[in-house]
C-alpha cells in the first residue's frame, strides 16, 4: 500500500489520461467553432458588464452588455446568436460579437423575410442630421418628419430607446433602409379607434377633455378619438364663440350625436343633454301677446331679443315705428337693453319669433285725415328727391311727397332739386292721401291761384311779343316772355336758313316772336316767328336800296365839283378869240351834269 498524499504511478498514468482527454475535446470544439461564423450560445454567468456564454463543446465565449441593442435579452439561459471574432483570447475564451451577428443576419433577415410595410422593432442607435438612426439588425434611417404624430419631437428623448417603426423603403444595392415611427404609431391608434368606434353608440354620454377651440366649434377628446362639438350644438341660446363656454383642458360631458365609422369621426353636442325650450313656445307666448326681453345681437335691419334661455325673437327695423324711417337698428338699442314687444308670428318649426314694438302704439295712419284734412296747409322738411319729385318730412314724423308738376304753375321743372333744397322747410297744401305708400300728396302752386286764365287773355293765338332766349336745342328755342313762364319757338316755326339753329339764336338775345297757341300740361306758350322774319327782311332790303341810292348821289355831285375847278381853270388860260367856243362846250357840260343830277334825285325819290 502506498504512502498517504503519495500518486502511486496508476493514478499518474489515470490523470494524465484525463488531461489528454480534455484537450481532444477542447480541440473538437474548436474545430466545429469557426472565426467570421455565427453560432448560438447560451447566457450563463454574467458580471459587471460581462456576459459569458457557453458555445457547447465544452468551450465558453464573453462578450460586452453593449453589444445587446435590447437589454431585455440579458439573462441566464437565454440562447442568442453571435459571431465568432476570435476562437481564443488569453483567458482561453472565445472572442464574441452580438451586433455583427444581428447586422448579418438582419439583411439576410431583409432579404428575405422582410418586405416595405412590415413592422420591426429597434434601438435608437444615434442621431443624425434630419433624422435618427435606428438598429433593426441593420441601421435604418428614422427621417424626423416621420418620427410621431403631431409634429417633431425632441429627438434626443428617443435615444437609446427601443420603438416599433414600419419599413417604408429598402434598397439592397446601397444597403439602406428607410423606416417610419408615425406610420407605425398611426397604424395602432386606427385600430384603437375602430376598437373604440364599434364599441359606443350615438345616444350616450361620455366624458372628454377640450383639446382645442376654434370660432366654429370646440374638439373634445374622448379615449382614442376627437370628437366636434359644434357651436350650434353647445346652447340652445345664442353663443358668439365658443370660448364663451369652453376653455382648453376643461372637462366636458358630452352626448355622441353621431358616429361616422369609415372616416372615423364622432358629433358631439351639449345642448342635447337639456330639454327644447321650443317645445312649449307656442302655448307660452300667443300671438298679439306682450312679452320683454333683452337686446343680445343688433344687425343693421334689426335686433334680436332673448324672451327665455334658448328662445329668441327678432324685431326687423320695418317694425320699429310708424312714422320714422330708422335705417339701422343701433340708432335705436344697444346690448343689454331690456325691451317690451309685441308676438307678430311664431314658427315652431324653423325656431323663429317676429316681435315689433311700433305695434305697441295706435297707428297713425288709422285716422290720418282728421289729423290732415285735404287743402290743409302742413310745414316740411325737404328730405330727399328722385326723378318724379321730392320727399318731404312732416309735422309728426308722417311722410308725404310733392310732384315736381305741383311745384310751380308755370315754370317749367325738370327735377324738383332746381328749385328746393335738401332741409329747405317749407309751407305746403295737402292734395291728396296715399294709405297704400303711407304718404301726403303735397303741392306748393296749390298756395298761389291758377294764373292760366290771365295767361290766356294776355298771349291770344296771333299777338306779337319780346322774350329772351332762355335755352337753344336742335329741336328749337325756349323764350321767357315774363317771370317763371316760358314759349316754346319750335324748329317748325322758324324760318329756312342755311345757317345752324344754334348760330342763329344766342342766350339771352331779346327777340320778337307771335303766339300760336297755348299748352297747360306742358306749361308752354307755343310760338312762331315765320311772318316776322320775313317782314323784318323786306325793312332790311327797302334800307339797303335807300342807302345805295344816296351813296350814288354823292358820287354825283363829287364828279361836277371837279369839272367846275377845270372849267374855271380854261376859261383863265385860253385866248379871248377862243372865248365862244369855250362858252359852248361849257354850256353843254352843265346840260350833261343837270340831266344826270335829275336822274339821281329821280332814282333817290323812287326809293
Amino acid at each position: 500500500m502506498a504512502e498517504s498524499g503519495k500518486k502511486t504511478n496508476l493514478e499518474i498514468e489515470d490523470e494524465g489520461g484525463v488531461k489528454k482527454e480534455l484537450q481532444d475535446l477542447y480541440e473538437a470544439s474548436l474545430k466545429q467553432l469557426k472565426e467570421g461564423s455565427i453560432t448560438k450560445g447560451t447566457i450563463i454567468h454574467i458580471k459587471d458588464n460581462i456576459v459569458l456564454l457557453d458555445m457547447g463543446y465544452k468551450a465558453e465565449g464573453v462578450l460586452l452588455k453593449e453589444e445587446f441593442l435590447d437589454t431585455q435579452e440579458i439573462f441566464t439561459g437565454n440562447e442568442v446568436d453571435v459571431f465568432i471574432v476570435s476562437l481564443e483570447n488569453k483567458d482561453g475564451l472565445v472572442v464574441l460579437s452580438k451586433r455583427r451577428a444581428d447586422k448579418i443576419l438582419g439583411w439576410e433577415k431583409i432579404n428575405t423575410v422582410y418586405k416595405e410595410g412590415d413592422v420591426v422593432k429597434g434601438k435608437v442607435v444615434k442621431r443624425v442630421k434630419g433624422g435618427l438612426i435606428v438598429n433593426i439588425g441593420v441601421e435604418a434611417f428614422l427621417p424626423a418628419s416621420l418620427v410621431d404624430i403631431k409634429g417633431v419631437p425632441e429627438l434626443d428623448s428617443l435615444l437609446n430607446k427601443v420603438v416599433q417603426c414600419k419599413i417604408v423603403s429598402i434598397n439592397l444595392k446601397r444597403k439602406n433602409v428607410v423606416v417610419s415611427r408615425k406610420d407605425y404609431l398611426m397604424q395602432e391608434v386606427g385600430q384603437k379607434r375602430k376598437e373604440f368606434l364599434d364599441g359606443i353608440e350615438p345616444g350616450s354620454v361620455v366624458e372628454g377633455i377640450v383639446k382645442n377651440i376654434t370660432d366654429y366649434g370646440a374638439f373634445i377628446e374622448i379615449d382614442i378619438v376627437d370628437g366636434l362639438l359644434h357651436i350650434s350644438d353647445m346652447s340652445w341660446g345664442r353663443i358668439n364663440h365658443p370660448s364663451e363656454l369652453f376653455a382648453v383642458g376643461d372637462k366636458a360631458n358630452v352626448k355622441i350625436l353621431d358616429v361616422d365609422k369609415n372616416n372615423q369621426r364622432v358629433s358631439l353636442g351639449l345642448k342635447q343633454l337639456t330639454l327644447d325650450p321650443w317645445t312649449d313656445v307656442a302655448t307660452k307666448y300667443s300671438l298679439g301677446s306682450e312679452v320683454k326681453g333683452k337686446i343680445i345681437n343688433i344687425l343693421p335691419y334689426g335686433a334680436f331679443v332673448e324672451l327665455s334661455p334658448g328662445v329668441e325673437g327678432f324685431i326687423h327695423v320695418s317694425d320699429l315705428s310708424w312714422t320714422k324711417k330708422i335705417r339701422d337698428a343701433h340708432e335705436m338699442f344697444a346690448i343689454g337693453d331690456i325691451i317690451g314687444a309685441i308676438v307678430l308670428s311664431i314658427d315652431v318649426e324653423r325656431r323663429k319669433m317676429a316681435l315689433g314694438i311700433k305695434q305697441l302704439e295706435q297707428d297713425p295712419w288709422k285716422d290720418i285725415e282728421s289729423n290732415f284734412p285735404l287743402d290743409s296747409n302742413v310745414t316740411g322738411k325737404v328730405v330727399g328727391f328722385n326723378e318724379d319729385g321730392a320727399f318731404v318730412e312732416v309735422e309728426n314724423g308722417i311722410d308725404g311727397f310733392i310732384s315736381k308738376n305741383d311745384i310751380s304753375w308755370t315754370r317749367r321743372i325738370n327735377h324738383a332739386y332746381e328749385v328746393l333744397k335738401k332741409g329747405q322747410k317749407e309751407e305746403f297744401q295737402i292734395t291728396g292721401i296715399n294709405k297704400s305708400m303711407r304718404q301726403l300728396i303735397l303741392s306748393l302752386k296749390q298756395l298761389k291761384p291758377n294764373p292760366w286764365p290771365q295767361i290766356e287773355e294776355k298771349y291770344k293765338s296771333g299777338v306779337i311779343v319780346e322774350g329772351e332766349v332762355t335755352s337753344v336745342f336742335p329741336f328749337g328755342v325756349f323764350v321767357q316772355l315774363e317771370e317763371d313762364l316760358e314759349g316754346l319757338l319750335h324748329i317748325s316755326e322758324i324760318g329756312k336758313s342755311t345757317s345752324a339753329i344754334q348760330d342763329r339764336f344766342i342766350t339771352q338775345d331779346v327777340i320778337k316772336v307771335q303766339v300760336l297757341s297755348i299748352d297747360k300740361e306742358k306749361k308752354q306758350v307755343r310760338l312762331s316767328n315765320k311772318g316776322l322774319e320775313l317782314t323784318e327782311q323786306t325793312q332790311n332790303n327797302q334800307s339797303q336800296d335807300v342807302i345805295e341810292s344816296q351813296e350814288q348821289l354823292q358820287e354825283v355831285e363829287e364828279q361836277k365839283e371837279q369839272e367846275d375847278v377845270i372849267e374855271d381853270k380854261g376859261l383863265i388860260q385860253g385866248e379871248q378869240g377862243e372865248g365862244d367856243g369855250a362858252e359852248e362846250q361849257i354850256i353843254a357840260e352843265e346840260d350833261k351834269n343837270s340831266e344826270i343830277d335829275s336822274e339821281g334825285k329821280a332814282n333817290a325819290q323812287e326809293s
